[in-house]
């Protein structure tokens, strides 16, 4: 899609646990960033944060995959989400030697209805930390220059979201509401009901280098 779009960049964030190598084979030409959520480098903290992958070492995985999009040239970005498991763990010395383009650290959010609240699909309300503890964990690792923090105050209205029905949603009230769909009433107006903030967007440093060609990565 990136040729038909004609699209400067691609980006795709998981978890990792189903990308094999005959993937990168197939669409690494295309993928300029590959961002794969890692909370923690302790495989126990990871099966109380339920970021096991089964029987597979996600540690292993996480590696085997930097390999992978060093190998068929894809920038290569971890996503961490701090919270009251991961909270006191120094990733230093595993973020260096992984070497992402981005370390991109979230402070746990909630939304309603999707991680809280009665007809939310997960619970999210142990895993919340304070934004001092937040910011404890980032003077903790204030030395890894790719680091880039989000915390709830920059992360809430600071992206715009499109839902599988084509709809802008708006996370201002702590939950996600739904516009019209821009394939019924275009994004021009859709879009005014996003809730975005695009002065936080820019303060957060959501505008930067997104194609690989421009990115002068050594490979």
């Amino acid at each position: 899609c990136k040729q038909d779009l004609q699209l400067p960049s691609v980006s795709i964030v998981g978890n990792g646990s189903m990308i094999k190598e005959t993937w990168f084979q197939k669409y690494g030409d295309d993928l300029d960033i590959l961002a794969i959520s890692c909370d923690s480098f302790d495989e126990a903290t990871n099966q109380l944060i339920g970021r096991a992958q089964g029987k597979k070492s996600h540690i292993d995985n996480l590696h085997k995959i930097r390999n992978w999009c060093q190998q068929y040239k894809v920038a290569f970005k971890i996503n961490s989400v701090i919270n009251t498991f991961n909270m006191d763990e120094d990733m230093t010395e595993n973020i260096l030697q992984l070497n992402p383009v981005r370390w991109k650290v979230f402070q746990c959010l909630l939304i309603d209805g999707e991680n809280a609240g009665e007809t939310a699909l997960r619970e999210a309300e142990r895993f919340v930390i304070s934004e001092q503890l937040f910011q404890e964990f980032l003077d903790r690792h204030s030395s890894v220059s790719c680091l880039v923090p989000e915390s709830n105050e920059k992360m809430r209205n600071s992206y715009l979201i499109l839902d599988e029905y084509m709809r802008f949603l708006d996370c201002r009230e702590g939950r996600k509401d739904p516009s019209k769909s821009i394939l019924d009433v275009g994004v021009k107006e859709a879009i005014c009901f996003s809730g975005f903030d695009e002065k936080m967007f820019l303060k957060r440093g959501g505008k930067y280098v997104w194609s690989k060609a421009d990115m002068k990565l050594e490979w």
